[in-house]
């Protein structure tokens, strides 16, 4: 606080007791008073109660960091509601921004069902569902949703902003429309930022985030920013459950101590679960991409198959076809048929016979000697034919009962076809967050427990070691050959087999219905 500054209790009192009015939107506590927790309330005194001599606030900024789970949404959509209604700013142009429309609205919503059961604030206003948008009609003013959709848009007159997980924007964009200038024609103007910590170093988010760390650790001076990080540094002991607490402030308020006890053993056994237990528990800037199968783990599936027991029995293949100069990768799922058996998984590779030598030489890489022993095959030229694979899958189709082929859909459209027209069914399969997460999650688990047998093939063992997994910010991951050290296409085809096998477990349907989806 500024030597010139106090602190106003009776408006501290008034932004307190307008928040406290309002009411909880989700979980067992939905309908009840907003309480607020003693970290809530300290910053939204610390906010609104302290002020300069002409009783402006001191803050313009707020940069609140803080992990998931802990009544973000509320807490933004309470900050808005009070600077539309309660903020004595005539005309208030009040804006909730993030990354896209759908994230912009989680707060608006949130508070829309606030308004919805304030009888006081329903008496005053208009709600826009459609558009977004809470029409105050005591001071001509209104709340609505922004996204980075509309970050070279200006003309703003912004007397508050709540920008909600500013580390999921794709560039400075819109922070820099609202922020700069645009609430030049405000006498008391308020940017509330709220977020979990991100993993780009080089955005936006993290440049605030250093901003508030050198404000608190003293190395900066900005009086007008008001500075919250609840998180680790690199350096910290993120096992120590006690660190857990000092990141957590809503620890045993909102958030159940077992829940990250058991979240945290996962993270012990799945480098990718370490990362997001990280990020997401322990509010730690860290990559989102993580080198995802141990050696060891992977291994554990190192039994021999007998090839002849697996004659006529059902499976699941995975296509992973490459463009026509790189590896293309066929992986067989047999599911077990009782609870004694264990899931068998067969790999086919394919490459152009001219490219090998080149290969060998690039990248130390022995697939010359892989050739010759059988473990890839090579196709005339220097380009993947098509149709040798086709007439590959025909004749195996001859000995195993290929149920279904997931294929991944870039560049596959032809042979798509042609597999079609041979009575073969064809599962198109993405590629991003939606279809990979549960089938990765669930190929991990398998590895880890030991309920996959691939007979130690030294492709597939090879492409294992070189997975690395991305994450998002909900806790979902997918193997990305964009940031993996080396080629995992059989990986990749194994993950979209196991999805087709798991989801045709039993006569009873998929065990993603029956168990539910992994999420760790």
């Amino acid at each position: 606080m500024l030597p010139t500054s106090h602190y106003d209790k009776k408006k501290a009192d008034r932004a307190v007791t307008f928040i406290e009015n309002l009411c909880h939107t989700k979980g067992k506590w939905a309908g009840t008073p907003f309480w607020l927790l003693p970290w809530q309330e300290q910053l939204i005194r610390d906010i609104f109660g302290i002020v300069k001599p002409d009783g402006n606030r001191q803050f313009r900024t707020a940069f609140v960091e803080i992990c998931k789970k802990v009544g973000k949404s509320e807490l933004a959509a309470a900050v808005a509601l009070y600077l539309l209604y309660a903020d004595n700013e005539p005309s208030a142009e009040v804006y909730g921004a993030a990354a896209d429309r759908q994230q912009a609205s989680i707060v608006f919503d949130v508070a829309k069902q606030m308004v919805e059961m304030s009888p006081a604030l329903m008496k005053r206003n208009k709600l826009m569902g459609a558009t977004k948008r809470i029409v105050n009609y005591s001071n001509a003013g209104y709340y609505q949703v922004l996204s980075a959709e509309v970050g070279g848009k200006h003309g703003f007159s912004v007397s508050g902003l709540v920008f909600d997980e500013i580390h999921t924007q794709p560039n400075r964009q819109l922070y820099d429309v609202l922020t700069k200038g645009s609430s030049d024609a405000r006498q008391n103007p308020l940017h509330f930022i709220i977020t979990t910590a991100g993993n780009d170093r080089h955005s936006i988010a993290y440049e605030l985030h250093t901003k508030a760390v050198d404000i608190l650790e003293g190395r900066r001076v900005d009086p007008t920013f008001y500075p919250v990080v609840y998180g680790l540094k690199d350096d910290e002991d993120w096992e120590d459950e006690a660190n857990w607490y000092k990141v957590n402030p809503s620890l045993g308020y909102t958030v159940d101590i077992e829940r990250l006890r058991d979240a945290y053993r996962e993270a012990k056994q799945n480098p990718a679960d370490e990362v997001i237990f990280k990020w997401l528990r322990c509010n730690m800037w860290v990559s989102s991409t993580v080198a995802w199968i141990p050696d060891a783990i992977y291994m554990r599936g190192n039994e021999p198959i007998d090839m002849d027991a697996l004659a006529g029995r059902d499976c699941y293949a995975g296509l992973d076809l490459s463009s026509t100069g790189d590896i293309t990768a066929l992986v067989l799922i047999f599911p077990p048929r009782n609870e004694d058996e264990k899931y068998v998984l067969l790999p086919y590779f394919w490459i152009p016979e001219e490219t090998i030598p080149r290969r060998v030489k690039a990248n130390s890489v022995p697939y010359d000697i892989w050739e010759k022993q059988g473990y890839i095959m090579s196709t005339e030229g220097n380009v993947i034919h098509y149709d040798f694979i086709e007439k590959f899958i025909m004749d195996l189709s001859e000995k195993y009962h290929i149920l279904e082929i997931a294929v991944d859909r870039w560049n596959a459209t032809h042979v798509i076809q042609n597999l079609e027209d041979n009575g073969f069914t064809m599962v198109p399969f993405g590629q991003g967050f939606a279809s990979m997460s549960a089938p990765t999650k669930e190929f991990y688990r398998l590895l880890m427990e030991g309920k996959i047998i691939h007979g130690g093939h030294p492709v597939m063992r090879w492409m294992a070691g070189n997975v690395v997994v991305d994450t998002d910010p909900a806790g979902n991951i997918k193997v990305t050959k964009a940031k993996s050290k080396e080629k995992i296409d059989g990986i990749v085809a194994a993950i979209m087999a196991l999805d087709r096998a798991v989801r045709h477990d039993g006569e009873s349907g998929s065990v993603y219905d029956t168990r539910g989806l992994l999420v760790f």
